[in-house]
């Protein structure tokens, strides 16, 4: 059989060698049957193995030739190739057993294909040989150019930083071979990026060749480079870029912009007020332009503040500023990095420093006082006018304005143009020890400007009030007290106050001639009664009215008379006061008690009478109808009698027109109206569909129509809850009785009552008669 032997790589190129494969290349093998009875020799093919170089151009690529010993040349061996790519990437010759590649191969897709040949005898249509398995290798060739995979490529290295720090690392990939010759092996090399950058070659290591500053260039573009073959000739290539940025490290000091500033200040301006701004550049950037401004001389007058959003330096007021004291300020700042590295520190020897001049202006300014307060003092009861103290406040302006005086909501004090307070009332410690006063001092150029002072006037005390006891004594002594007995202890008291401590001197009044009882003094502002005598008669002198004098130790001494009382008392077998004043206030008691309940007795009569009016009202107020609840139809009666006026005071009896139905037919005239009028009022009481209730209805109405004193003269409307049929007696209105019948008889109005007397006057007989 022949085959084709792919030789090595001469200079890159593949060269084909021609090779037969013959009956060496093949086992026979001997298989006796188990039965022995014949042998069949098997003929099997040899491992082989074909090499086609990738890439080939041919439509028709020749790889080998197989062939089977027992091929004669009749052509009657068929060969058939199967497996994987056979008959669309490999073909054979049916009849030669030649092999081609129908298409170009590319070992980078696959480098192996694993094939199977067979022999057929076309006379018997039987495999000749069993099926033989084959391998054709792609052979490499330098067809695939270096790649970066991992592109785009960025790095980020701090400025300033020494040869040889590394960078980043870039790595390309090729596709060939790495075992076949030096197809898959790279070197790196740099395009552009000389003379900051270096790469390593074999491992593609970027690092810095000599010292960068990002103030002066902040990024490069490098181009690297990969070659495989090792860089020989016919290599093939690949590039890519990488951005190397460099970050900022803090290698600049803040520096200011100008080297003086000139401000202005109103002298008027609180402190704290903003005045300017003064500003410093750093040519770093983030948190290594941070500033911190300082006034160098430390200024007690100014300061200066960080914004550390606009790294501006704001000069501010520390103390108020007067134009008259100092009209113009020069200070010094500077300006540094608050945070540098040690390795740093040689670019922050000395911080930049600036000159800032202040100009004060001059602002019309309200009165200044000589002092913050006042405190003046003052005798109580010194007479009306007299002199409290002066205060004093100037215009701080250079033209000197004249001050007026002036005193806020006072009743007691006034102030004069040169600022001399005096009194304008009594003044009494007692009543009020101290005053707070305000004081406003207004420039009389420009009333505008004012300004206020506090004063406080103390009240000075004098001896003006006597000692008087401390409280209200109720004192007993018993009938049957001996001589000498203590029956009450007093104290006093000074409403005046006393440089030293107060002490009071006790004795019985010169005018006293009640020599039942004496006082001790006890030399502490105390002093006790005693009785001079033995038994006291609670009948004969109930009561003693004492006068003690106190005098204190003011100067002048005052003295005061007290009157003391002392009740005589029936002690009983207790032998003490106590008793006395228990009955005392047992008596008081009950007294109040008394008082207490008549109180309460008479509210409660109060409220008693309100009540019943309010109930009294709540059931006048009540429906006028009450009937309308209780199960009757609507009732009208009508009558249109005028009244006799207001002359009138015997109103007629509606009673005895009470009827249980209207008729509204004319009727006769009626010669026997009263009698006519009760058999009427009795059939009524019996019409309708309850006549026993309807009765007790008609009965309480008549009741309370005779009764009612406030009954009416005149016309009047009538509703009930019943409707009847009809009254049988008709109308007794004038008008309508004067329009029936013109000779009618009234004279039966006499017989119905004091009511109709005024009807019966106006149309009885008389009346006919005149007419």
């Amino acid at each position: 059989m022949n085959c084709w032997l792919l030789l090595p790589f001469m200079l890159g190129i593949p060269l084909l060698w021609p090779c037969i494969i013959t009956a060496e290349n093949f086992k026979t093998e001997e298989v006796r049957h188990p039965a022995g009875s014949h042998l069949r020799v098997r003929r099997g093919w040899m491992w082989n193995q074909f090499f086609v170089p990738e890439e080939m151009n041919k439509t028709r690529h020749h790889i080998g030739q197989l062939r089977s010993d027992l091929d004669n040349g009749n052509n009657s061996f068929q060969y058939k190739l199967l497996g994987v790519g056979a008959g669309n990437i490999f073909a054979i010759d049916e009849r030669t057993g030649d092999i081609y590649a129908v298409e170009k191969l590319d070992r980078e897709e696959r480098s192996l294909y694993t094939l199977r040949a067979q022999v057929i005898d076309t006379t018997t249509g039987r495999a000749v040989e069993p099926e033989s398995e084959f391998v054709i290798r792609v052979s490499d060739i330098n067809d695939n150019e270096p790649k970066f995979l991992d592109e785009p490529y960025e790095a980020i290295v701090p400025e300033m930083s020494p040869e040889g720090t590394l960078v980043t690392q870039v790595t390309a990939s090729d596709a060939d071979d790495p075992s076949s010759g030096n197809n898959a092996r790279l070197v790196y090399s740099l395009l552009q990026g000389q003379p900051y950058f270096s790469i390593e070659p074999t491992t593609g290591k970027i690092r810095i060749s000599s010292k960068m500053d990002r103030e002066l260039q902040d990024e490069y573009w490098v181009i690297i480079q990969a070659k495989d073959m090792i860089g020989l000739p016919g290599a093939l290539s690949g590039t890519t870029s990488v951005l190397i940025k460099l970050s900022d490290v803090n290698d600049n000091k803040p520096i200011f912009k100008d080297s003086l500033y000139r401000l202005t200040v109103s002298e008027s301006a609180p402190v704290g007020t903003s005045i300017g701004k003064i500003m410093a550049y750093d040519r770093d950037i983030g948190e290594n332009a941070e500033m911190d401004y300082s006034i160098e001389d430390d200024s007690r007058t100014f300061d200066v503040i960080t914004n550390n959003e606009t790294q501006e330096g704001i000069i501010i007021l520390k103390k108020k500023v007067n134009f008259e004291d100092q009209n113009h300020y020069r200070i010094r700042a500077k300006v540094k990095n608050p945070q540098v590295d040690e390795q740093l520190r040689e670019y922050h020897t000395e911080a930049s420093t600036t000159v800032i001049k202040i100009q004060v202006e001059d602002v019309d300014e309200p009165p200044v006082f000589l002092l913050p307060y006042y405190i003046f003092e003052i005798f109580e009861e010194c007479p009306h006018g007299s002199s409290v103290g002066t205060v004093s406040a100037t215009d701080p302006d250079q033209r000197k304005s004249p001050i007026g005086y002036s005193i806020t909501r006072s009743e007691v004090f006034s102030v004069d143009d040169n600022g001399t307070i005096f009194t304008t009332n009594p003044l009494d410690r007692e009543t009020s020890a101290w005053y707070n006063l305000s004081v406003t001092a207004m420039e009389k150029y420009n009333i505008a400007q004012i300004s206020s002072v506090s004063v406080y006037v103390q009240v000075l005390n004098i001896n003006d009030h006597a000692p008087e006891f401390s409280e209200y004594y109720e004192t007993y002594v018993c009938e049957n007290a001996v001589a000498g007995q203590v029956i009450q202890t007093i104290s006093a008291v000074d409403r005046d106050e006393s440089i030293e401590h107060h002490h009071f001197y006790f004795n019985l009044s010169v005018e006293e001639n009640n020599s039942s009882f004496a006082i001790i003094d006890n030399q502490d502002n105390t002093a006790v009664v005693v009785t001079n005598r033995t038994g006291f008669s609670l009948q004969e002198e109930p009561v003693f009215y004492i006068f003690i004098l106190i005098a204190d130790n003011g100067i002048p001494s005052l003295t005061s008379t007290n009157t003391l009382t002392i009740h005589v008392c029936d002690c009983g077998d207790a032998d003490s006061t106590q008793t006395c004043s228990h009955k005392d206030f047992m008596l008081s008691m009950g007294f109040r008690a008394e008082v207490i309940t008549a109180v309460l007795i008479c509210i409660m009569i109060i409220f008693g009478f309100i009540f019943l009016n309010l109930g009294l009202k709540q059931r006048r107020k009540q429906t006028l109808f009450p009937e309308k609840s209780e199960e009757f139809r609507e009732n009208i009666f009508r009558y249109d009698d005028e009244g006799g006026g207001e002359a009138d005071t015997e109103a007629f009896d509606i009673a005895q027109l009470r009827g249980s139905a209207v008729m509204r037919g004319r009727k006769p005239p009626r010669r026997h109206a009263r009698a006519e009028m009760r058999s009427l009022y009795r059939q009524s009481l019996q019409v309708g569909p309850d006549s026993a209730v309807f009765r007790k209805f008609i009965l309480e109405k008549l009741e309370e129509a005779d009764t009612d004193p406030c009954a009416p003269p005149f016309d009047s409307l009538q509703t009930y809850a019943f409707e009847g049929t009809g009254s049988l007696a008709g109308s007794l209105s004038s008008l309508d009785s004067s329009a029936s019948d013109h000779d009618e008889n009234y004279d039966y109005l006499t017989e119905l009552g004091p009511r109709f007397k005024r009807l019966a006057c106006m149309f009885g007989s008389s009346m006919q008669s005149k007419n």
